[in-house]
């Protein structure tokens, strides 16, 4: 694996973990259980979409929009499921899952248009 891969992957995964962390907090949630739910979904999530985006776009001619759609829709399910399942203080935890990758999905572009 090269050194620029290494790098976008953890890169992308810190920048994940502080984006939906601050969305945790400015939401409200202060469950240090649920917090560490976060950080344990994206640790695996995180990693696999950013892995299957460069693969699929370096070795397929998909549609890279639909790609990343699905790619994302399959992160915020998983994530929405386990919320469901294990969160103590997240009521309606697809639209937390959504909503949190929609935070840290946007933060991220921005990032990228402005450096």
């Amino acid at each position: 694996m090269s050194r620029q891969l290494l790098t976008s992957l953890g890169l992308s995964l810190v920048l994940t973990l502080l984006f939906e962390s601050l969305f945790f907090f400015i939401v409200g949630k202060r469950s240090k259980w649920d917090w560490l739910l976060l950080l344990l979904l994206n640790v695996l999530t995180n990693p696999v979409v950013v892995m299957s985006w460069y693969l699929l776009r370096a070795f397929t001619k998909l549609n890279l929009l639909l790609v990343l759609v699905f790619l994302e829709t399959a992160a915020v399910v998983v994530e929405g499921c386990f919320y469901r399942k294990y969160a103590e203080t997240i009521k309606r935890p697809f639209c937390f899952s959504l909503a949190a990758n929609a935070c840290s999905f946007g933060a991220g572009k921005l990032i990228e248009v402005l450096f």
